[in-house]
């Protein structure tokens, strides 16, 4: 946890980016980003991030994997909302994790009253079967509960939520995740699928909904996002930022960082600086460290060209640095530390 604080401590000197104004008002956030750019981690973060500014959030899980319950040490988590965090200024955090048999249950009782034919089609196993012949139709039930949870309101006809957080498919899914009810709002004309995918549509595509990219500063995780930009914005959907995951301060002096990767690196004057802090190196272990130290000038320079190609995208960004040793609720704090001080 100390190397941890020291990173994050180190990017909030430098500034880790700045959080887009646009999001500021909006409800909907959706985290999505190539699957191990730590996509789920950034949600919970964020989901903090609005918590410590007093705020009510629900942090919704869509993919089935019980990843949330993991990143804060809780049994699974059930469909229906459940407490994650209460924080001292009164903010909390609550936490759903959809499940498609669930939802299609609840989508055929609240809009067709069909409770009775839903309990009917799970007990002869049918609910696999309906949700693999269509498969769109799992993206229109998680989003249609996205909604509905955004919409719902207390006894006293109040917002439940004051914002939820969605961690949402990869990047390769996420355009077609979110217009799919625009698909569906067109192939219904009339009745209670077309309405409430309109009221689906117009919420995704309206400035309450935000989608925040995440990614590392390598080519293949660089290239898919720049991808879901141009699709997310072609479809009409609004883009928050772009999170730079596990992005470290470097270690290298910049004006010798690309001499070094080239393999131009002065042996003789490292071997006197070691010795003048009173560490001496075989022969071997020096010839080590200078391969490592050539190895590692490689990748700043791989990560300066990937940087460059996002920079040439018109998108607010936010770097956050690496987390050793898996992340736990303390690590969550810390990043999400980053991200208010980014302005989220």
């Amino acid at each position: 946890m100390d190397k941890v604080i020291d990173v994050v401590n180190e990017v909030l000197k430098n500034g880790p980016g700045v959080w887009p104004a646009e999001a500021g008002d909006a409800r909907l956030h959706f985290v999505s980003g190539k699957g191990g750019t730590g996509k789920t981690t950034v949600a919970a973060a964020l989901a903090l991030t609005f918590a410590s500014q007093g705020k009510k959030v629900l942090l919704v899980e869509c993919e089935e994997r019980q990843a949330i319950a993991q990143l804060f040490d809780v049994p699974p988590l059930p469909p229906t909302d459940t407490q994650l965090v209460a924080m001292e200024g009164g903010g909390t955090v609550w936490a759903l994790a959809l499940q498609i048999e669930h939802a299609l249950l609840e989508y055929l009782d609240m809009f067709y009253n069909l409770g009775f034919a839903g309990r009917a089609i799970k007990k002869v196993g049918a609910i696999d079967f309906v949700t693999t012949v269509a498969p769109g139709l799992k993206d229109v039930l998680v989003t249609g509960k996205i909604k509905e949870r955004v919409i719902a309101t207390d006894k006293q006809g109040a917002r439940l939520y004051d914002v939820i957080v969605v961690d949402a498919p990869p990047t390769g899914r996420i355009g077609n995740f979110l217009d799919v009810t625009t698909a569906m709002r067109d192939l219904a004309k009339s009745g209670p699928i077309r309405n409430q995918s309109e009221g689906v549509a117009a919420l995704l595509h309206s400035p309450d909904t935000m989608v925040h990219l995440c990614t590392l500063l390598e080519a293949m995780p660089v290239q898919e996002t720049i991808e879901a930009v141009a699709e997310l914005r072609g479809k009409g959907l609004h883009i928050g930022t772009i999170v730079i995951n596990r992005a470290n301060p470097a270690y290298l002096p910049e004006s010798e960082s690309d001499s070094i990767a080239e393999g131009e690196i002065d042996s003789a004057r490292i071997e006197k600086a070691l010795a003048d802090v009173g560490v001496h190196l075989a022969p071997d272990d020096l010839a080590g460290l200078l391969t490592e130290t050539i190895d590692y000038a490689s990748r700043l320079q791989a990560q300066q060209i990937a940087r460059a190609e996002l920079d040439e995208i018109d998108t607010a960004q936010v770097e956050l640095p690496t987390v050793e040793n898996g992340v736990d609720l303390g690590a969550l704090y810390e990043l999400s530390a980053i991200l208010k001080k980014a302005g989220a």
